[in-house]
């Protein structure tokens, strides 16, 4: 699968799916610092569904309406970034068929996947 990770992303959640055979395509390796809607604009460009942590997607999904391949908002502060990795990882593989063109919410006690 390919994804389009934001720079709120962490590395290991973008190395452990490389290392599981998925594309990651990593905004803080290529142009840090660019607006939402431009990293929205590119994963879909890549056909990707994007990874982030930023909750402001919902808003450009939800309420300006902007469409997706699909974006996973990643919510597990507080956790060290190899366990989010592992988290990350693990929910992929058992959703892989669920998240394109929807907005998934991974917490540590619930997935939640909203059409």
């Amino acid at each position: 699968m390919k994804f389009f990770a934001d720079e709120s992303i962490d590395l290991p959640i973008v190395e452990n799916l490389r290392k599981d055979g998925h594309f990651v395509l990593y905004v803080a390796e290529m142009e840090p610092g660019i607006q939402d809607n431009e990293v929205l604009k590119r994963a879909n460009k890549e056909n990707a569904v994007l990874l982030t942590a930023d909750k402001d997607f919902g808003e450009l999904i939800f309420r300006q309406g902007l469409y997706s391949q699909g974006i996973i908002l990643v919510r597990l502060k507080g956790l060290s970034p190899k366990l989010k990795g592992e988290i990350v990882s693990r929910v992929i593989q058992k959703h892989s068929s669920e998240i394109r063109r929807v907005f998934t919410v991974i917490t540590p006690s619930i997935i939640r996947i909203r059409k």
